[in-house]
């Protein structure tokens, strides 16, 4: 069984772009191959110019991965990670920076704790971190809110959005859809490894969530009806078979399609 299947991705630099399938679907083959961590049998992958295979230290440098495990060092304070993961890149002396990621990440008051001390929402924030220490172009964030709260969710989708609008490129993956609807220009879906879409988000939306699309009405005496539509252009058509049937419409709320319904028409 092949893991992934005719992949065929081109992700402009600059852009802020989304991930998606159900687990299994390959997502995390994917970003293991573009970090170089598995290799293809077949095909090619390149970061920034980079061959993550015959130029493995320049593709890797330009790359910032977020995974999904909580995968830390126990022996070392948050700050002591950091430069220990610069020097992995030969950084050095790159404390100001430093300082500034721990600053957005709310983790300066935590630069000094342990991080066998840390919750499970800071070792995160310290993952985010550790990917940002060498300044990389591109961003891999692999469910980066798994088992954040919301507080810290609001902050880092303020710094990832700030990072996207200085020049990096964001690639995301999350089993909050919204998330994607809300951050990301185009997306990716995968299937049992291969890509079933590939548009911008409002494309998809427009193209795939219109069979979907309903209406609640609520008539004066209180009853509901929900009307499911092809298109919002039927609307007014229904409207007025309702208005023959003798019902008095007193309010109407309609649903807008969103990224859920495309992924389930398109996943399941």
């Amino acid at each position: 069984m092949q893991a992934l299947s005719g992949v065929s991705l081109e992700i402009p630099q600059g852009e802020f772009f989304g991930l998606l399938g159900p687990n299994g679907a390959g997502k995390t083959t994917l970003i293991n191959v573009v970090a170089g961590l598995a290799r293809a049998d077949a095909g090619s992958v390149s970061v920034m110019g980079a061959d993550t295979a015959s130029e493995y230290r320049r593709a890797r440098r330009m790359l910032g991965v977020v995974p999904q495990e909580l995968v830390f060092d126990p022996f070392f304070t948050v700050r002591e990670t950091l430069r220990l993961q610069s020097g992995y890149f030969g950084m050095r002396s790159n404390d100001a920076w430093i300082d500034e990621v721990m600053e957005h990440l709310d983790l300066t008051s935590k630069a000094n704790a342990n991080m066998r001390s840390l919750s499970g929402g800071m070792k995160r924030r310290v993952l985010i971190a550790q990917a940002l220490v060498h300044k990389p172009p591109v961003i891999i964030l692999d469910e980066p809110t798994a088992g954040v709260d919301v507080e810290l969710r609001q902050d880092l989708w303020q710094f990832v959005r700030r990072l996207n609008a200085d020049g990096h490129t964001i690639v995301l993956t999350t089993h909050y859809l919204e998330e994607a609807e809300l951050h990301c220009s185009r997306i990716a879906m995968l299937k049992g490894g291969r890509v079933v879409a590939l548009d911008s988000t409002r494309n998809l939306l427009a193209r795939f969530a219109g069979s979907r699309t309903s209406a609640r009405v609520v008539a004066r005496d209180g009853t509901q009806i929900v009307l499911q539509l092809n298109n919002y252009g039927e609307l007014e058509r229904e409207l007025a078979k309702l208005r023959q049937s003798g019902v008095e419409i007193a309010d109407l709320e309609l649903d807008r399609p969103d990224l859920e319904q495309v992924f389930l028409r398109l996943t399941s």
